[in-house]
């Protein structure tokens, strides 16, 4: 494990999606109806994990929108996770920039969420400063208006991340049980299950606390800087009642591989005020066992690169962590 390990694929081109032309006619047909026009070019999302259709679609009349789509019989998980974001976006606070919904559409098998389109990139690595900080910058204002989220987004019960902690994240625990095989670990970390075990074992009461509300999936390609150089925050599926500097620790990640100081940008963030003194060690500890032992189990509806984006990030949670601890 090393400090400056770029990932196995550039976040910009992890997907592999279907282009527009293999979506079913009618489908095609009752998308160009809602747009108003029909549609004459699309620009499928080279970033993201799944295999949901995501592009940009441009229609004959100059119109722009950006589409997910995904069958209901072959990917029913894909349906309930754009259906759960539409629902969220639609009751958002006005603070983050994030696409804002439009419409959804179920037609021949598919369902459609429909978003406005944002006129971006994804940040690529090394980070390039500006970006860095319009995406840190960002976050504050995505942290500091889900501090105190509306009514109408509590109301949809949404999971608490202690609870998701428990039931889904913590995995040391699972792997010295026999639960889980134990992932290839660098020999100065093969006797730190016991410390791995404790440290992730506090993260459900540190997120007990949190009375606000956390992205949930703050990986880089779910980043996207506009022309005017601000950061805009996609793919909302996964927020959870948490802290928010859990959500900075996995977006720190790239930091930390890019051999920035990223224990300097975690402690200065507003995410990160009033953190316990150990609470990042406590995020990386989990997020090292989650990404490790899960890249061995991806599903047949994912990117076949994420097993190893997801080992690459259980690398550098645990190397970040490990250096942190003094372990190595």
């Amino acid at each position: 494990m090393t400090s400056t390990s770029p990932p196995p694929v550039p976040y910009h081109a992890t997907a592999r999606r279907p282009a527009w032309s293999t979506l079913p006619a009618a489908l095609r047909t009752a998308i160009g109806d809602r747009l108003g026009a029909p549609v004459v070019a699309a620009r499928v999302a080279g970033a993201g994990f799944t295999r949901g259709f995501a592009a940009v679609l441009q229609t004959a009349a100059g119109g722009r929108a950006f589409v997910k789509a995904a069958p209901a019989a072959e990917q029913p998980r894909l349906v309930d996770w754009y259906a759960r974001e539409a629902a969220i976006l639609d009751r958002l606070p006005a603070g983050p920039r994030a696409p804002r919904p439009r419409w959804t559409l179920y037609e021949a098998g598919w369902f459609v969420l429909c978003l406005d389109a944002v006129d971006g990139h994804t940040p690529r690595l090394p980070w390039a400063p500006a970006e860095l900080t319009a995406t840190l910058t960002g976050y504050a204002d995505v942290a500091a208006a889900l501090a105190a989220p509306p009514a109408g987004l509590v109301g949809l019960g949404l999971p608490h991340l202690a609870d998701l902690a428990r039931e889904d994240i913590l995995c040391w625990g699972d792997v010295v049980t026999g639960r889980e095989p134990v992932p290839p670990l660098p020999t100065p970390l093969r006797d730190r299950l016991p410390e791995l075990v404790a440290l992730e074992s506090r993260l459900p009461g540190y997120a007990a606390g949190a009375t606000g509300l956390l992205h949930g999936d703050l990986r880089l390609d779910n980043v996207l800087i506009d022309r005017a150089g601000r950061a805009w925050f996609c793919d909302w599926t996964w927020v959870c009642h948490g802290p928010a500097w859990f959500d900075l620790a996995t977006l720190l990640l790239t930091a930390y591989a890019d051999g920035l100081d990223a224990d300097a940008l975690f402690a200065r963030h507003p995410a990160a005020a009033g953190a316990p003194p150990d609470a990042l060690d406590a995020a990386l500890a989990a997020l090292a066992g989650y990404f490790l032992t899960t890249a061995a189990s991806t599903p047949a509806t994912a990117s076949p690169h994420l097993p190893a984006h997801q080992w690459w990030s259980g690398t550098q949670s645990l190397g970040w962590l490990a250096r942190r601890q003094g372990w190595t």
